[in-house]
């Protein structure tokens, strides 16, 4: 292969560390950027930098910071704020994968000549004889794949992008070739919570980065009854149980919220299990358009199993219908399709 070079984002750990080692091993001309995007986050601070840097001196590849905080902030962080003030919950990952890591790290990569981008992000991106074109597919590692949080690319990226660890079945693999190569980061752990909220703290996240402060209201099932007073509508989510601060003969859970009434609605279990939901902000990648009902798998939160279902178009968005109603469909959160393992494309939940 000629020294076809590529752009490696590069947060430190040892998912991108493995990858830029995987990736200088196959011959490729690799460059390792770490994306500047808010302070103190998880994903880029001095220790992240440090460690990118010592990863690419210690294999021989140059590495730069790309100061993004305008972006991230304009792109991710007022997103995220904008979408609690209106009850829906986010996923910044998916954001910040369509903006940063393949928008403005694309663009980068081009001004540097390159002719790939790559991340350590557990998908496969490869060449399909069936469809004849690039398509996403989930990794091999089930338990870590990432496919979900990938859908929202641009299309045109599909085949100029490279995930070097789509293939590994086990994130013991991934450390272990750390290892046997002397990378430092061969045993650090991985970061879980959202990256700009270290602490897992949204709510005081909100609060201090936001118009956002505690508005008292009332907690009320469908029928009006009023049964306690919620902190502020932004502090819950669809599907929540625990922190209501309210008694009842049976457990109850969020199931909607009254805006313009500042009231947070509550149903026992039975009521947050929906068949049928909208989405908007639609992405495809397999295809380019949906003509008809397609069966499909529909994911609807990075952490929920597949669940069999039957889409369709709908004006400008896609009707979802589900074969068995699934728990706490969540508006701000996407529903990811999918066709065998392959990424048909996806939305925002309304």
């Amino acid at each position: 292969m000629s020294n076809k070079k590529v752009l490696l984002g590069m947060s430190g750990g040892v998912d991108s560390s493995v990858s830029a080692l995987l990736l200088k091993k196959q011959g490729y001309d690799v460059i390792g950027i770490t994306l500047e995007l808010f302070p103190g986050s998880s994903c880029c601070n001095t220790e992240t930098y440090i460690d990118a840097k010592n990863v690419c001196n210690s294999i021989g590849i140059p590495h730069i910071i790309y100061n993004q905080k305008e972006e991230f902030k304009c792109k991710v962080i007022d997103n995220f704020i904008k979408e609690y003030s209106n009850q829906r919950t986010p996923n910044p990952c998916i954001e910040c994968n369509k903006y940063m890591k393949f928008g403005a790290m694309y663009e980068k990569a081009k001004e540097l000549g390159c002719d790939y981008i790559a991340t350590g992000h557990y998908a496969i991106m490869e060449y399909s004889e069936k469809y004849k074109k690039y398509i996403l597919r989930k990794s091999k590692n089930i338990l870590k794949d990432q496919s979900y949080v990938l859908y929202n690319m641009p299309k045109e990226l599909l085949g100029k992008i490279i995930f070097p660890l789509g293939e590994f079945e086990t994130k013991e693999d991934v450390r272990r070739v750390a290892k046997e190569n002397n990378l430092k980061v061969a045993n650090k752990p991985d970061s879980e919570d959202i990256c700009f909220i270290p602490d897992g703290d949204y709510k005081k996240f909100l609060e201090i980065n936001s118009e956002l402060k505690p508005k008292k209201g009332n907690i009320v099932r469908t029928t009006g009854e009023i049964l306690g007073e919620h902190q502020g509508l932004y502090r819950y989510t669809i599907g929540q149980r625990k922190g209501l601060g309210i008694s009842y003969k049976a457990p109850l859970f969020v199931i909607g919220f009254n805006k313009q009434k500042n009231e947070l609605i509550v149903g026992e279990e039975k009521e947050i299990y929906k068949k049928e939901f909208l989405v908007n902000e639609v992405n495809l990648l397999l295809i380019d358009e949906i003509k008809e009902p397609m069966e499909v798998e529909v994911k609807t939160r990075y952490s929920s199993k597949n669940a069999k279902a039957t889409i369709m178009k709908e004006n400008e968005k896609i009707k979802v219908i589900l074969e068995e109603p699934q728990r706490a469909i969540t508006p701000g959160q996407s529903a990811v399709f999918y066709k065998d393992d392959i990424v048909i494309g996806g939305g925002k939940i309304l």
